[in-house]
């Protein structure tokens, strides 16, 4: 990729005057009227519209270049570069895949020192123009394998950070750790010798059971979402800390930061205790069931589980406090297409279905309605079989 285009004051000009256009209308409209590559700016300005709220410090800065669709979806949002950067601090660290580079800026900000690595040459020229402007004099860029230069140096490093590439031929997904590229299984031992704190970004399709297999040194696994919705697994390891009780984090990065941790131990010996609705259901957050709380989220708030697979939990008053969504019951509904018209003539419910007899959108379809308003049909299995409960959302 040719940059000396992009430090051109007319090129950025033309790329911040058109944020807002549709980019198809664009190309068409300009083609031939300027004298710099129109569909590379076009491409500048896709790109910034696409991650104007996941990378919204870089999208405003009219001087960040941006690589193809493909590295900007696999890149991390800067809330979450943010939250894994929280503490971290030392004299250098190293990131062996640092891909665009939103990571490894984050989590240098508070080193004296970083190395960056990239296998891509195009990608790793983008985050060079990048990460000078950003961190003028704090990067160390290598284009090549991160696992080769960690065995060639003589460095000993305060944070290896890792996000190992997920898609194999074919463009197929992995969800193994010694799958990925780079392989950190078979490296772990390396990267061992060469620090005393390792963090690996990992899917959040990933087992976490399987990959404490894979790695079981590692002693936390934070599991991170986003406005409920799981964007990535974080696996920690460091020198001297005890290994025999795996803790599991799920934090959720939304309006108010929520937190809820256990270890295998205590989700091994909780107990839950079930029963049929009552005043309230509550659903945890995202992370906390991708994490697998399923009996100590339970526990330790004083919940009633609805049927062990469910995993909806209920109470007679309203939880104050507690990492999830929690809904007032109003009534019970028959699912049939009469009643429910009746109850909301808008014809409009949003609907979610938890261990029931079928999807939310068959439900949706099958009772004719359309999302939208505050009432909320919750259809899921009970101790006493399945059913379908209207409610409000309280919190």
């Amino acid at each position: 990729m040719e940059q000396s285009q992009f430090h051109r004051a007319d090129f950025q000009q033309f790329v911040q005057d058109h944020l807002n256009e549709d980019p198809a209308l664009l190309l068409f409209r300009y083609q031939g009227k300027i004298d710099f590559d129109l569909r590379t700016a076009v491409q500048q300005i896709s790109a910034r519209q696409k991650v104007a709220k996941k990378l919204p410090s870089w999208a405003s800065d009219s001087r960040i270049i941006f690589p193809p669709s493909i590295s900007l979806e696999q890149s991390s949002s800067e809330e979450t570069a943010r939250f894994k950067a929280k503490n971290l601090s030392g004299k250098i660290m190293i990131d062996l895949t640092g891909g665009f580079g939103v990571d490894s800026y984050f989590l240098s900000e508070n080193f004296e020192r970083a190395i960056y690595c990239e296998q891509q040459e195009e990608l790793a020229e983008i985050a060079t123009n990048n990460l000078e402007i950003l961190a003028p004099g704090k990067f160390e860029i290598f284009k090549g394998d991160g696992l080769d230069f960690l065995e060639k140096s003589t460095l000993h490093f305060d944070l290896i950070y890792a996000d190992p590439a997920r898609r194999g031929k074919g463009n197929q997904k992995l969800f193994r750790l010694q799958d990925c590229e780079p392989d950190v299984v078979s490296a772990w031992e390396l990267m061992k010798s060469k620090s005393d704190h390792i963090l690996i970004k990992a899917s959040p399709m990933l087992d976490i059971s399987q990959s404490l297999t894979e790695l079981p040194d590692i002693q936390k696994v934070h599991v991170i979402s986003v406005k409920n919705e799981v964007k990535e697994l974080l696996l920690e390891w460091k020198k001297g800390s005890a290994t025999n009780e795996k803790e599991i984090e799920a934090v959720d990065l939304g309006e108010k930061e929520a937190h809820f941790s256990f270890t295998f131990l205590e989700e091994s010996e909780a107990e839950s205790i079930f029963g049929e609705a009552e005043n309230y259901l509550v659903e945890p957050l995202s992370a906390i069931l991708k994490a697998g709380a399923f009996k100590s989220f339970g526990q330790r708030f004083g919940l009633k589980k609805l049927e062990k697979n469910s995993h909806l939990y209920t109470s007679a008053s309203l939880p104050k406090e507690i990492p999830g969504r929690v809904f007032e019951v109003l009534s019970e509904i028959q699912p049939k297409k009469e009643s429910v018209k009746k109850l909301f003539p808008s014809g409009k419910a949003n609907v979610i279905t938890r261990n029931y007899a079928t999807g939310s959108e068959e439900l949706k379809k099958k009772l004719g309605l359309k999302d939208g308003g505050k009432d909320f049909l919750i259809g899921t299995r009970t101790l006493s079989g399945f059913r379908v409960f209207h409610c409000r959302l309280v919190k």
